[in-house]
């Protein structure tokens, strides 16, 4: 499929039709999903309305995860089998992935204060997230100082797969070590330990955000790939007129 979709013409037609579609989905979630959230849904028992920041916070981790995943597993396929596509999506992820860590990052020290009386404690979960933020960072400047393109996509390819490391820490650091945050109470054996009130209108938010994300990494491709065969044009007229 990979290769299927390496093809310009092709990728520019499910572009085409995927920003519509995701940015769209998006924003009719957003708009369910905000009300429920901040308007329908009831105050947390203990948390009172403080746990609201939860429909902001926790799909903001989330999409910050899966965006890392993304391109680790994007720059995989390039590393291994050189796909330009691939490449293109491993660099397009990581500015939005960036975006949506900090937002995690600082919406877990506005959660966190009232909750643990404390902007931040570096325990391994907030620190390990903080560590993919700076991955993310160092990614996109790795790409920025070198010149040599091909060099650059290989390097900051080693570094997205390297970072994979981390990502484990982030996803387990709750269960290897003693933190403030609470386990998982989403993807459990025995079921969420979140009540359905508070649920619904989280797995609306966490859709709204997934949405935005494929937007956001559509349309940058898309213009990333535009740009590309524009490069190539003047490459080549460039070379007709010398000749």
């Amino acid at each position: 499929m990979l290769s299927y979709f390496s093809n310009p013409q092709r990728f520019d037609a499910l572009a085409k039709w995927a920003i519509p579609v995701c940015g769209v989905g998006a924003a009719l979630l957003f708009v369910i999903g905000i009300y429920y959230a901040f308007f329908a849904s009831p105050p947390d028992y203990q948390q009172g309305e403080t746990i609201r920041i939860m429909y902001v916070h926790v799909p903001a981790a989330y999409m910050a995860s899966a965006l890392y995943a993304g391109m680790a597993g994007a720059s995989f396929i390039f590393f291994v089998w050189r796909h330009s596509l691939a490449d293109a999506a491993a660099e397009v992820m990581a500015p939005i992935g960036a975006v949506f860590t900090l937002l995690a990052l600082i919406t877990g020290a506005v959660w966190g204060q009232p909750m643990w009386g404390t902007w931040w404690d570096w325990d391994a979960r907030m620190t390990s997230v903080l560590v993919m933020f700076l991955v993310y960072l160092g990614y996109i400047a790795l790409r920025s100082a070198i010149e040599d393109r091909a060099l650059a996509a290989r390097m900051s390819a080693i570094l997205a797969m390297a970072g994979v490391i981390n990502l484990v820490i982030v996803k387990f650091s709750v269960e290897w070590w003693s933190s403030l945050h609470q386990p998982a109470s989403i993807i459990r054996a025995d079921g969420p330990s979140i009540d359905g009130s508070q649920l619904a209108p989280l797995f609306l938010m966490m859709g709204a955000y997934s949405l935005l994300a494929a937007w956001l990494v559509f349309y940058r491709l898309r213009s990333r790939t535009r740009l590309q065969r524009i490069r190539a044009i003047v490459s080549r007229r460039e070379r007709e007129e010398d000749a």
